[in-house]
């Protein structure tokens, strides 16, 4: 259970929420594990099997407390919302913001300023833990010239020139990212960042750990009331979960990339878990996926200080965390949204 900017986070399968007066009350087998006052919140989220009573549902649909039900690996499935929820307002002013060049171009350079960010000290920290083993000379050279790439984007006057940025700083980003795989390195060279169809065994699991990560951005949209379809960097185009895309940007090297580097350097997910098609396409065995699933779960499971709330905060929430701030942001709530910013 987890309490944060007013939602109330039911992580644990085990819970069951029933109305008691005016609060939530959490049980667990049969036991009371906490209380919340209704009018302390605005909206609940549950993960995995969480039991939620007919009765609370319909005091929460009575004093407008949304009710979002995600399955345990995090996919978003259905929502309970009163007759005057404020989603569709919330809605308008993304829709609005979507449609004005320079209100993306303010949120996209946020977002953009926190994946160069967490970039960045992804290779400082490795230069730093591995000194012995890397060329830190190069790693620092990079980490640099990301940081010039900053600033270069706050400068930025519109989303085009913005993506400009951003395409340079990851090409440079991903020129040393072989340099942070320290074994298996005869199977898990990397030469480059090869998305459509992936054509080596780290750009299989980058593009697989993408998947999820968007996956999770989704969810963590839809239970906020935002559109996950309508993004402000990514433009709008059918099928395609551009905001989600726009809310990974901060979570791909902190969160996916230094997964799929923790997988090959401590040799959870070798060469066996992968195969190979005929057009060369590389992709994970099902026993391969199973693995790496597996351990993306326990990964959510870990926690984090998060630099705005200055809180701990588990990693498989923080995703609802950044969309809750980009929702205020969009209420007016706050002055401007803030990024995750790691390290």
């Amino acid at each position: 259970m987890k309490k944060l900017l007013n939602t109330l986070y039911i992580t644990s399968p085990e819970k069951y929420l029933s109305l008691d007066g005016e609060n939530v009350l959490i049980k667990e087998d049969g036991v009371e594990s906490g209380r919340v006052p209704l009018h302390n919140i605005e909206s609940i989220v549950t993960m995995g099997n969480a039991g939620i009573s007919p009765a609370l549902l319909g005091k929460c649909a009575e004093k407008n407390i949304s009710v979002s039900f995600l399955s345990r690996s995090g996919k978003y499935l259905a929502s309970s919302i009163g007759p005057n929820n404020g989603n569709v307002v919330l809605r308008k002013t993304q829709y609005r913001f979507a449609d004005d060049e320079s209100k993306c171009t303010e949120i996209a350079k946020n977002m953009i300023t926190g994946k160069l960010y967490n970039s960045r000290w992804v290779i400082e920290r490795a230069a730093r833990d591995y000194a012995d083993s890397l060329d830190t000379e190069k790693l620092k050279t990079v980490s640099l010239q990301i940081k010039n790439a900053i600033a270069d984007a706050q400068n930025c006057l519109d989303t085009q020139q913005l993506r400009g940025v951003e395409g340079e700083a990851a090409a440079r980003y991903f020129s040393v990212f072989d340099n942070l795989i320290l074994q298996q390195k005869f199977d898990f060279a990397f030469i480059r960042r090869v998305k459509r169809p992936p054509t080596d065994y780290v750009n299989a699991m980058l593009s697989f750990a993408y998947t999820l990560l968007c996956s999770m951005m989704t969810s963590a949209l839809y239970s906020v009331g935002l559109d996950p379809f309508v993004g402000f960097m990514h433009k709008v185009r059918p099928g395609r979960a551009s905001l989600s895309l726009d809310l990974m940007e901060e979570f791909r090297s902190v969160y996916a990339d230094r997964f799929v580097i923790s997988l090959i350097n401590k040799r959870i997910i070798n060469k066996d878990d992968f195969f190979i098609k005929e057009n060369e396409a590389v992709y994970f065995t099902d026993e391969g996926k199973k693995k790496f699933i597996q351990q993306w779960q326990t990964k959510k499971q870990g926690v984090m200080m998060h630099p705005f709330l200055k809180e701990k905060v588990q990693w498989g929430v923080v995703p609802y965390v950044q969309a809750l701030l980009l929702s205020r942001y969009l209420r007016g709530d706050l002055d401007g949204y803030p990024p995750l910013l790691w390290k």
